[in-house]
Order: structure tokens, then C-alpha cells, then sequence
């Protein structure tokens, strides 16, 4: 927690592939704050979704299921849904093909931002990191900061992570997820217009990490949570 009691928020937004939660977390570390992965609430939402045999698109029961589920992200990035390990499976082919459709719901981004406030206002704040953190969740973030990286760095980055599935394929999803992400109607994937942009394609975890700890602005920790 931020000394005093204040609140510290780090929003990093960006694109899949672009680093965001390698970076996170290390930045996370060095700031001695915690961690939050939005995107992987999005992910269990759609494995719960999924699991249960639910079409995506259908919207009333898909936001029905993201405000019953129980969805608890450790510290270690075990993501339990319900009680159950989904930690490798909300990073399969299936559900990164269908978790666009779940995050575009209305009420499922209303529920988990919701819930992401939740999370910081209860840890005093912490470094979060998403598609929409920057311009939704903590406008009034003490930082934000909009990763990128080239296409096929990011292909190959996201091909490590995601079980059986070649780099070509990733690129293809890549490219039609950025496609679907930035015109989608509810909350799309844009840079927050005073978010620091950083382009990761050619820098090491290490230089990413030391450049963003560098820009926290000195005496920051006064966030006040969004109304919307």
C-alpha cells in the first residue's frame, strides 16, 4: 500500500502482445504495490461462459454469469473460477477467440470495472493493467501509460503464452482482435489522451520497467475514484 494511505493507481493500457502484464507486475514489484490483470477477468468470465455451453453473444445470460461467478486472481497469477483452476485454460484458443465478444457486454464491463475499483480502493491502490484502465477505470490514475509494440513482435510474445497455436495464427486473432477491440461500442481500446506512450518492440523488461518507474510522478497517491 502507498505510505499514508493514499491511493497510488498505475493504469497501463494496450494492445495484446504489447508486454503489459510482464510489465505490470515487475513495475508492480518495484513501486512495492499490487498487481491486477484485467484481462484475465475478462478471460475467466468467457471460460465460465464457455464451460457452461453459453453462446458469447448472448448478452443477458453472458452478464448474468459475470455477476454470479467468483472470480479470484492471486497473487502467484493462479486465476480461480468459482473455485476452480482456470489459470491455463483462460489462456486457450477458445476463449481468445470469444473473449472480444464477452468484453464488449454492457453489463460484464460494468460489473468488473466495478469490481477493479473494488480492488484498489481496498489495496490502496496498485498497478493496473487492461484496455480500458486509462480512459475508464482510474482516469485520474497518478500514471498512465499506453504500451505498443510491432505486429510481429507482439504475435510472437502472445504465440508463447497461448497453448498450441502457431505464431501465424496468433497474428491472424491479433489483428482481427485489434480490428473488433477499437470500434467495439462499449468502452473501446484507445489511449487515455494524457497517457505516456511506449513503444516495447526493441527494449528489454528491465528498460520498460525502469522507464515507467522514472515517470511516477514525485508525491503522487491522491486518486480519486471515477463516478462513472
Amino acid at each position: 500500500m502507498a505510505d499514508g494511505g493514499a491511493m497510488l493507481v498505475v493504469a497501463i493500457d494496450g494492445p495484446a502482445g504489447s508486454g503489459k502484464s510482464t510489465v505490470a507486475r515487475r513495475l508492480a514489484e518495484t513501486l512495492g504495490l499490487e498487481y491486477l490483470d484485467t484481462g484475465a477477468m475478462y478471460r475467466a468470465v468467457t471460460f465460465a461462459v464457455l464451460a457452461r455451453g453459453v453462446e458469447p453473444d448472448n448478452h443477458d445470460v453472458v452478464a448474468e454469469l459475470a455477476e454470479a461467478s467468483k472470480i479470484e486472481l492471486a497473487a502467484d497469477g493462479t486465476v480461480l473460477v468459482d473455485g476452480v483452476d482456470a489459470t491455463t485454460e483462460i489462456r486457450s484458443a477458445e476463449v481468445s477467440r470469444c473473449v472480444s465478444e464477452v468484453a464488449n457486454n454492457q453489463r460484464v464491463r460494468r460489473e468488473l470495472v466495478s469490481q477493479q475499483r473494488e480492488w484498489a480502493r481496498l489495496r490502496g491502490g496498485g498497478v493496473l493493467e487492461g484496455r480500458d484502465i486509462g480512459s475508464v477505470v482510474y482516469p485520474d490514475a497518478d500514471l498512465k501509460v499506453y504500451l505498443t509494440a510491432n505486429a510481429e513482435v507482439r504475435a510472437r510474445r502472445r504465440a508463447m503464452e497461448t497453448i498450441e497455436v502457431s505464431e501465424e495464427s496468433v497474428a491472424r486473432d491479433l489483428a482481427r482482435r485489434d480490428a473488433y477491440d477499437s470500434q467495439r461500442e462499449n468502452d473501446p481500446l484507445r489511449q487515455a489522451d494524457d497517457a505516456v506512450t511506449v513503444d516495447t518492440s526493441h527494449m528489454t523488461i528491465d528498460e520498460v520497467v525502469a522507464h515507467l518507474a522514472g515517470l511516477v510522478p514525485p508525491g503522487s497517491g491522491q486518486v480519486e475514484q471515477s463516478g462513472q
